[in-house]
C-alpha cells in the first residue's frame, strides 16, 4: 500500500471522501486541497448510463464555459484565401490551406483546435491518421467545419469545448484552473453539466448520470452528489 505524503494526508483531513458535496462545495474544496506550484487545471470526470457502443447512446457535444478556460488555446484555421482574412481578425494562431495540410501530413500538430469549411473537408479527411488520434478531426457537430469561420474561431478562443463519452461510459472535461475564483469554476462545471444533461439519450435507462466527480491535477477526487441531475 502507497504510504501518503503529508500534503495529501493534509488535504484528504479538509474533507469527508465519502461525502458528496454540492458543485459549489466541492469547487471550494477542490481549490483549499490544490498544492501544486504550478496553475493546476480542475477536471470532471462524469459516468454515465450509457452504452457508447451503441450509436443511438453516444453523448458529444460543446459547451461555452462563461469564464472560458483558463488555457490560451493555440487556433489553426484551414481555409480557402478568402477566408483567411476573416479567421485572422478573429484571432486564428495559423492560417493557410495546402501548407498546412502538408506540415500535418509530416507529423506538425502543435496546435489545440483545427477549424475548416465544408468545401476543404475533402483535403483535411484525408488527415484523419494523424488528427483522428489527437483528437483534432474537425466535426460539424463539434462546430468545427462551417462556413462562419470567425465565430468558430471566437468561440474556440473564448471557452468553448467538445467533449465525448469515452469506452467506459465516462466524460473528462476541464472546466477551469484552481486560480479561478470557486464561483467560477462552479458556474463553469454547472454550465457543463447542463449540456450533458440535455443529451441525454432517449434509449439510456436507468439513472443517467451515475457518478460526478472533481479533481484538480494531482488533488483526490471530490464526490457530486447526482441527485439534482437525475
Amino acid at each position: 500500500m502507497a504510504t501518503l505524503t503529508k500534503k495529501r494526508k493534509a488535504s484528504e483531513a479538509k474533507y469527508d471522501a465519502e461525502k458528496a458535496y454540492s458543485v459549489v462545495d466541492a469547487s471550494k474544496i477542490v481549490k483549499d486541497i490544490t498544492t501544486t506550484k504550478f496553475d493546476s487545471s480542475v477536471d470532471l470526470a462524469v459516468r454515465l448510463g450509457v452504452d457508447p457502443r451503441k450509436a443511438n447512446q453516444m453523448v458529444r457535444g460543446t459547451v461555452s464555459l462563461p469564464h472560458g478556460t483558463g488555457k490560451t488555446l493555440r487556433v489553426l484555421a484551414i481555409v480557402t484565401p478568402d477566408k483567411e482574412a476573416e479567421a485572422k481578425a478573429a484571432g486564428a494562431d495559423f492560417v493557410g490551406l495546402d501548407e498546412y495540410i502538408e506540415k500535418i501530413k509530416g507529423g506538425w500538430t502543435d496546435v489545440d483546435v483545427i477549424i475548416t469549411m465544408p468545401s476543404v473537408m475533402g483535403k483535411v479527411g484525408a488527415l484523419g491518421r494523424v488528427l483522428g488520434p489527437r483528437g483534432l478531426m474537425p466535426n460539424p457537430k463539434t462546430g468545427t467545419v462551417t462556413m462562419d469561420i470567425g465565430k468558430a474561431v471566437t468561440d474556440s478562443k473564448g471557452g468553448k469545448i467538445d467533449f465525448k463519452v469515452d469506452k467506459a461510459g465516462i466524460i473528462h472535461a476541464g472546466v477551469g484552473k484552481a486560480s479561478f475564483d470557486a464561483a467560477k469554476i462552479a458556474d463553469n462545471a454547472n454550465e457543463l453539466l447542463q449540456a450533458i444533461m440535455k443529451l441525454k439519450p432517449s434509449s439510456a435507462k436507468g439513472s443517467y448520470v451515475r457518478s460526478i466527480t472533481m479533481s484538480s491535477t494531482m488533488s483526490p477526487g471530490i464526490i457530486i452528489d447526482t441527485k439534482s441531475f437525475n
